[in-house]
Formats: C-alpha cells, structure tokens, sequence
C-alpha cells in the first residue's frame, strides 16, 4: 500500500524566493529517495484566518511553517502554528 504523505506548509509561496523553491526540491527528493507519494500544499496565511481553518488543517499528515518570512498575514501563520501545537499534530519550523 502506497499512501501519500500529506504536508501543509503554512506560508505564502512566491517562485521567486529560493527557501521555497529549495524546501520543496527537498522534500521531493526526499520523498523520491524513501519511494513515498508525497503532496504539498502551500496553505496562504490569510486563508489561515477563516473559522474553517481548523477542520482545513486536519486533512494534512504533518504542518511545516515555511521558511523566508516575511508571512502577508503574521496572525494567520501562528493560528497554523498554535493548531499544531494544541492538538498535537506533526510539525516543523524553520
């Protein structure tokens, strides 16, 4: 059985910024190297703030606070982060 690992990756993705680019080919490879499926999504920080985002969060394996801040919205990035730290979910922060 092959299960995709999903991860939440609580910020804004610009293709301009090379943390980005460079923490998705990791996590590709990474991935390809361990022969997993693995699907990310770039979660908005502004989208973080809606009263849905909890129930949101819940359908991601593990949360990731991306790296190359600044976040377009500060609040929403620690309300990803708090859930994950209240509920005990799987997390990383660079």
């Amino acid at each position: 059985m092959n299960k995709t690992i999903r991860i939440g990756m609580i910020g804004d993705f610009d293709p301009n910024r090379r943390s980005h680019i460079a923490t998705n080919n990791a996590l590709n490879h990474a991935a390809n190297h361990l022969s997993i499926t693995l699907a990310i999504s770039w979660l908005p920080t502004q989208s973080l703030l809606s009263s849905e985002f909890q129930t949101g969060l819940e359908q991601f394996d593990g949360l990731w606070a991306s790296p190359g801040s600044p976040y377009r919205s500060m609040e929403g990035a620690l309300k990803g982060i708090q859930f994950a730290r209240e509920q005990n979910w799987p997390f990383v922060g660079t």
